[in-house]
């Protein structure tokens, strides 16, 4: 017994398929052939002339030295890193830190300690400053800091106690 898959007008589907198949096979081909040729990638065409550099500016010691300024932006800074401990000695992550000048009212910086428990904020060398940890059900710390010694690091640690009569 053999089969044999004809179309409704007669004809083998199997010959028209592979006659489709050769057909698509052949037009991919010269489609890539086209799009890798020299002309149409566009490498006959003669290199263009590079552009003009832009004109120089004149050295001058005003510009200098504005120069190393932006460069050693953080010369003159203080960086206040540390961690934050629950009563049990653990990393307390997710705590509010605020930082101020001694000397003022508003806080200028703040940041969160992070899952470790650790921070990180620089401030200008200079002024003494005020470091301040808030968090919900813990009593509220803070530590001064001096900035005036020269020194650029100063590392703190802050031991939270909670509040009296809370649970957390």
């Amino acid at each position: 017994m053999s089969f044999r898959c004809a179309s409704p007008d007669g004809s083998n589907l199997f010959a028209a398929s592979r006659h489709n198949m050769l057909r698509h096979t052949l037009l991919r081909a010269v489609f890539a052939v086209l799009l890798l040729s020299p002309a149409a990638a566009g490498e006959a065409q003669e290199p263009s002339a590079p552009p003009a550099p832009p004109p120089a500016a004149p050295a001058t010691p005003e510009s200098s030295s504005k120069h190393t300024v932006e460069k050693s932006s953080h010369a003159n800074d203080l960086l206040l890193r540390g961690t934050v401990f629950t009563p049990e000695g653990l990393a307390m992550p997710g705590v509010e830190l605020r930082v101020r000048r001694s000397n003022e009212k508003k806080y200028r910086w703040d940041t969160v300690s992070n899952s470790r428990g650790e921070f990180a904020v620089r401030v200008k060398m200079g002024s003494d400053y005020e470091v301040a940890i808030h968090e919900k059900g813990y009593q509220p710390l803070t530590q001064t800091v001096g900035g005036k010694s020269g020194e650029h690091s100063k590392e703190l640690v802050f031991h939270m106690q909670r509040q009296e009569g809370k649970k957390s």
